[in-house]
């Protein structure tokens, strides 16, 4: 697959999806440089908080009172 071909590929994919592969290129990317800089650290930990992180938290607000 050519270059042209992962761009209109790419372009095709709804926003969510797009938002999921650049949030979980983000662990490894921080590994990566980490490690470039004599300080490395576990990317499958990076990935778990990125999971914690990003999950919806708990709807805790009641709901409408009918009038």
């Amino acid at each position: 697959m050519g270059i042209k071909e992962n761009i209109d590929r790419w372009r095709s994919l709804p926003e969510a999806e797009k938002l999921r592969i650049r949030r979980a290129w983000i662990p490894r990317s921080v590994a990566r440089s980490m490690a470039f800089e004599g300080e490395p650290v576990d990317q499958k930990r990076l990935e778990e908080y990125l999971r914690q992180i990003t999950q919806a938290p708990p709807d805790t607000s009641k709901p409408a009172e009918e009038s």
